[in-house]
C-alpha cells in the first residue's frame, strides 16, 4: 500500500532520467546533504567529499530511480550510505597515519571553541543514525514521516531514535558543560 508522502524540500516534481532535474537536484540539495554528513564525518573536506560521491552515485542510478519516494530522501540515503563507507575505511587509514606521526604528537588546545564546534564534534560522536536524525529534525525541519523515509526505518522508531540521539548528546556534551535549549539538551 503506497502512502502519501510530501517532499521534504520545496523541489517540483522531478523525472528520472532527465539531467535538467538531476542538475536541479544537485542545486537544492547540495547545501543540506553537507551539513547532515558534516555532522557524521570526521571533517568538512571529508563530508564535501562524500556528498561529491553521493551525486555520482545518485547520477549514475538517475535512470532507475522510481520515485517511490521523493528525489531529495532517495538521495540523502545514498549520501548516508556513502558516510557510512567513509567511517568503515577512514578508521583504518586513521590508525595507519597516527603510527607515522607517533614520533610527532601534537599538543591538544583544551580551549573552549564555540557552541558550533562544540555541537559539531559532539555530532560526530554520535552514531550515524542518531546525528542524521539530529540533523533533519533540527536543522531541516523534517517530521517524523520524513525522517524515516530518509533513514530507511519506520515512523514509530523515529521519536525513539530521536530521544536516544538527545540523551547520548547530552552526556557527549555535559563533559564540556555546554547547553543546547534548541535542541532540547541542557
Amino acid at each position: 500500500m503506497a502512502t502519501a508522502f510530501a517532499a521534504p524540500a520545496a523541489t517540483p516534481a522531478l523525472a528520472a532520467g532527465s539531467d535538467d532535474d538531476f542538475d536541479r537536484l544537485y542545486r537544492a540539495s547540495y547545501a543540506k546533504l553537507l551539513v547532515l554528513l558534516s555532522a557524521i564525518v570526521d571533517d568538512r573536506a571529508a563530508a564535501e567529499d562524500c556528498v561529491q560521491e553521493a551525486f555520482v552515485r545518485a547520477y549514475r542510478s538517475w535512470r532507475k530511480w522510481r520515485g517511490d519516494a521523493p528525489a531529495e530522501v532517495w538521495l540523502q540515503r545514498i549520501a548516508l550510505n556513502v558516510a557510512k563507507s567513509h567511517l568503515r575505511w577512514s578508521k583504518p587509514r586513521q590508525v595507519e597515519q597516527l603510527i607515522r606521526r607517533l614520533g610527532n604528537p601534537r599538543a591538544y588546545d583544551s580551549q573552549p571553541t564555540g557552541l558550533r564546534l562544540e555541537l559539531s564534534e559532539g555530532l560526530r560522536r554520535l552514531p550515524p543514525e542518531q546525528a542524521a536524525a539530529i540533523v533533519l529534525r533540527h536543522y531541516h525541519g523534517y517530521s517524523n514521516r520524513e525522517i524515516a523515509h530518509v533513514l530507511g526505518i519506520p515512523e514509530s522508531t523515529v521519536a525513539s531514535r530521536l530521544a536516544k540521539a538527545k540523551q547520548r548528546l547530552r552526556a557527549e556534551l555535559s563533559e564540556r558543560m555546554v547547553t543546547l535549549p534548541e535542541l532540547g539538551v541542557s
